[in-house]
C-alpha cells in the first residue's frame, strides 16, 4: 500500500483481526479496535504518516463501523488532520455474491452450509438471510447455517443437511475465522471466500476511495460512519419510553394501490440488483382523504448483487 498506514480493524467476523493474517499482507496493520488502534494511529501520525482505517467487516458487523468512528474521536485534532476511516471492506451483497461465486463450484448433490463465528441475535440472523439469498438463485437443495460459538454449531449444521438427505456437506465461510472441518464427518471445506490477491483489491479500492474523499472534500468518513449501526436492533428503539422510528418504505401514487419499495430486491427472479415494485390487489373499499399511507417499520435491505466486481 501507498500513500500511507493502512490499518484494519476486526471484530467477530475476523476473530478480533487474528483470522487476518494470512490474509492480508505484511504491510496492513491488524489490530482488534478500542486502544490497539488509537495506539497505531497515534505512532503513524506521530512518524508524520497519514492513516487510512478500514473496518473489516463483511456486512454483517455495523457496530464495527461505528465503534471505530468513535474511536477515532478520541484523537486530538492534527491526529485526525492526517486520519481517514473507509468504507466497511464489503456489504452483506457483496458477501452473497461471493457465496454464491463459491457455490458454482460445488456439485449439486452436495448441501452447501454457511457458517461463521456467532456474534449478537442480529448479527446471528443476518447470516440466515445470507444463506436465503445464496440459495434463491442457486441449484442446490439444502443450504443450512452453522453459528461458530452459537446455535446451531457446526456438527449440527451438518447433521440437519445429512438429515435432509445430502450425502456431504461443504462449509462455505461467511466470515475471516472459518477453519477447515476437520474432524467433522461428511463435511469438507469449500473456502476460502476470497483469495488473498482478491482481498488486497478490494482492500486498496477501500483505501483509494478513502483518499480521494477525503483531498476532494475534506470528508474524513468518521460523522457519517458513527450512524452505522443505527438501525442494528430492536427496531432501533431509544430510550425508556421505548418509541421506534417508523419508516415509510413505500409511497402512494393515489390510484388504488401503492408501489412499495424496499422490501423486494430485484425485478423478477435474475440476481442482478435493482429496486421491484410489489402491487398490492386494490381494495374493495375506497380510501378516503383522511387515512394516512400505510407505513412499514425497518430498515431498506441490502440489494442482492451481480457477480460483478465489487470494486
Amino acid at each position: 500500500m501507498t500513500g500511507g498506514r493502512v490499518i484494519a480493524v476486526g471484530g467477530h467476523e475476523s476473530d478480533g483481526a487474528a483470522a487476518l493474517t494470512g490474509v492480508l499482507g505484511p504491510e496492513v496493520v491488524r489490530v482488534a479496535g478500542g486502544r490497539e488502534l488509537v495506539r497505531e494511529v497515534r505512532s503513524a501520525r506521530a512518524d508524520g504518516e497519514r492513516v487510512c482505517v478500514v473496518p473489516m467487516t463483511l456486512g454483517r458487523d455495523p457496530s464495527l463501523v461505528a465503534d471505530a468512528a468513535r474511536t477515532l474521536l478520541a484523537l486530538d485534532a492534527w491526529e485526525r488532520a492526517g486520519t481517514v476511516l473507509a468504507e466497511p471492506f464489503a456489504t452483506t451483497a457483496h458477501l452473497v455474491g461471493w457465496l454464491r461465486t463459491l457455490a458454482t463450484r460445488v456439485p449439486d448433490d452436495r448441501a452447501l452450509l454457511v457458517t461463521a463465528p456467532s456474534g449478537d441475535p442480529f448479527s446471528d440472523a443476518d447470516l440466515f438471510r445470507t444463506a436465503r439469498l445464496v440459495r434463491q438463485y442457486g441449484r442446490h437443495r439444502t443450504v443450512e447455517v452453522a453459528l461458530l460459538g452459537g446455535d446451531p454449531g457446526l456438527a449440527e449444521g451438518v447433521r440437519r443437511c445429512r438429515a435432509l438427505g445430502a450425502p456431504r456437506v461443504v462449509v462455505l465461510p461467511a466470515a475471516w475465522a472459518v477453519p477447515e472441518p476437520t474432524g467433522v464427518p461428511h463435511a469438507e471445506y469449500g473456502g476460502p471466500l476470497l483469495s488473498g490477491s482478491a482481498a488486497a483489491g478490494v482492500l486498496a479500492s477501500r483505501v483509494r476511495e478513502a483518499q480521494d474523499r477525503y483531498e476532494r472534500s475534506g470528508d474524513d468518513g468518521v460523522k457519517r460512519a458513527l450512524a452505522a449501526d443505527h438501525d442494528h436492533g430492536h427496531a432501533h428503539s431509544h430510550g425508556p419510553d421505548g418509541h421506534d422510528h417508523d419508516h415509510d418504505h413505500g409511497h402512494d401514487h393515489g390510484h388504488g394501490h401503492s408501489h412499495s419499495h424496499g422490501h423486494g430486491d430485484r425485478h423478477g427472479p435474475g440476481p442482478d440488483p435493482g429496486g421491484e415494485h410489489h402491487h398490492r390487489t386494490p381494495s374493495h373499499a375506497p380510501r378516503t382523504g383522511a387515512e394516512p399511507p400505510v407505513r412499514h417499520q425497518g430498515a431498506a435491505p441490502d440489494l442482492v448483487p451481480s457477480h460483478r466486481s465489487p470494486r
